[in-house]
C-alpha cells in the first residue's frame, strides 16, 4: 500500500468532518498519516491509531528558536524511522508548507475545504503559502461551489466537491429512540444546530428570535472556540450542551423539530458549504437557513431549506413549518435530491482524478 502524508490545522478528534470522512475512506487503499498542528511540548511526535488512521500529534517546544527549522527535523525524523520515501502529500492548510516544503511527494494534493484566510486569527503569511500550495499541487479540490468558483482561474487542475453525507448514519435519526439525558427535559418546538461556535455563528439572529419566541426552545451543540463564552447569548430557552461525539449526533437530532443553519453572513462565510445542511436532511429535518451562498444554491432553489435573511424571516417560517401536518411529500423530494450524495461517492471521484494525476506522472496505479 502506497503512503498518504496528510497535513492539518484541525486535531483529528476536535469536530468529526470533511477529513474524517475522507481520509478514512481512503485508508482502504492507503497507509494514511494524519499530521495535527504541532502542540506544545518536547520536540517529539507521538502516533495513535483511530479510524483506520495513524495520527501523528507533533510536539514543539515554544521557547525554542527556528521553529520550522525543527519541526521539519521533526518530519524527516517521522519518515526514516518509518521508512517511507514513496508518498502523496495531502494539504488542508498552506501553513503547513513552512515545514514540509523540502518534502518531494509522488503527488501533491490540495484540498481546501474553507477559505481560512478570512477565519479569525489567520496567519498574515497564509496567502502566500496558499499561491506556492497551488504552484506545487497536482491536483486541487475545493469544499464548494463558491469556493471553486474563487480559486479556479488559480490551477489546471481543480474541482469542487461540496458536502457530503454519510446517509444511513443521519437517517437513523428519523427513527428516534429514547432521547439523550441532557436533552430529554427541554422543551418543544425544538429548533437544533450542532457544529462548530465560532466567528461564523450568528449570535444576534439567535438572540433576538429566542427573545421574541420565548416558548422556542434553541438547542445547540458543539465546542466553542475563538469567541468569548460570555458573548453567546443567554435565555431560559436556549440551552448549550457543549460538544457531542459524531456517533451520538442522531440520538439527538432525531428529537428536534426544526434544524438550523445559523450562520453570520461576513467574510468567514462567503465561501463555507456547511456539511450539516445535507446531514440535517438526510435525518428528515426541515431546515431554516441564513443565506450562505452554497445553501442557497441548491437547496433553497430546490425548496427543501428555508433560506431566512433576518429575524421575521426566521420566525415566518418557523411557524409555517411548526403548522405543517405532513410533510411525506417533501420527505420524497428530499431523498430524491440526495439520492447519489454520499461521501463513497465524493471517494470514488476524488480517487479517479488521483488515479489520472499518478498515471500521468509514470506511478504505477
Amino acid at each position: 500500500m502506497q503512503n498518504i502524508l496528510c497535513f492539518s490545522h484541525l486535531h483529528w478528534n476536535f469536530v468529526y468532518q470533511r477529513p474524517q470522512h475522507l481520509l478514512s475512506r481512503f485508508a482502504r487503499q492507503y497507509h494514511v498519516y494524519y499530521f495535527e498542528e504541532p502542540r506544545p511540548g518536547s520536540d517529539s511526535y507521538q502516533i495513535t491509531r483511530q479510524d483506520g488512521i495513524s495520527i501523528v500529534a507533533l510536539f514543539l517546544d515554544d521557547h525554542g528558536t527556528d521553529r520550522n527549522i525543527r519541526l521539519r527535523n521533526i518530519i524527516d525524523q517521522f519518515m526514516a524511522d518509518h521508512g517511507i520515501k514513496e508518498y502523496l502529500c495531502w494539504y488542508y492548510t498552506p501553513m503547513a508548507l513552512e515545514y514540509t516544503g523540502h518534502l518531494k511527494p509522488q503527488v501533491t494534493l490540495y484540498d481546501s475545504m474553507d477559505e481560512l484566510s478570512a477565519f479569525r486569527f489567520a496567519p498574515p503569511q497564509l496567502l502566500t503559502l496558499e499561491t506556492e500550495l497551488f504552484n506545487k499541487a497536482d491536483v486541487v479540490f475545493t469544499g464548494g461551489h463558491t469556493l471553486y468558483q474563487a480559486k479556479k482561474d488559480r490551477h489546471h487542475n481543480i474541482h469542487p466537491f461540496p458536502s457530503s453525507i454519510d446517509k444511513g448514519h443521519f437517517q437513523a435519526a428519523r427513527h428516534h429512540g429514547t432521547d439523550q439525558p441532557d436533552q430529554k427535559d427541554i422543551p418543544h418546538p425544538r429548533f437544533g444546530f450542532y457544529g462548530v461556535i465560532d466567528e461564523r455563528f450568528d449570535i444576534e439572529l439567535l438572540r433576538e428570535v429566542a427573545q421574541r419566541k420565548p416558548d422556542w426552545h434553541f438547542v445547540i451543540i458543539g465546542p466553542v472556540v475563538k469567541i468569548n463564552p460570555d458573548d453567546l447569548p443567554k435565555a431560559d430557552n436556549i440551552h448549550y450542551l457543549g460538544p457531542k461525539k459524531y456517533e451520538e449526533l442522531p440520538a439527538y437530532i432525531g428529537h428536534w423539530d426544526i434544524a438550523l443553519v445559523m450562520f453570520a453572513l461576513n467574510e468567514s462565510t462567503e465561501f463555507i458549504s456547511p456539511t450539516k445542511t445535507p446531514e440535517y436532511l438526510a435525518a428528515g429535518l426541515p431546515v431554516i437557513s441564513t443565506p450562505i451562498k452554497d445553501v442557497v444554491k441548491p437547496y433553497g432553489e430546490e425548496n427543501l431549506v428555508y433560506i431566512a435573511g433576518h429575524a421575521d424571516d426566521f420566525i415566518m417560517y418557523g411557524e409555517e413549518e411548526l403548522a405543517k401536518k405532513c410533510k411525506k411529500e417533501w420527505l420524497m423530494k428530499v431523498d430524491e435530491f440526495l439520492a447519489d450524495d454520499s461521501w463513497d461517492n465524493t471517494f470514488e471521484k476524488m480517487s479517479i482524478l488521483i488515479n489520472n494525476v499518478k498515471k500521468s506522472n509514470g506511478i504505477y496505479v
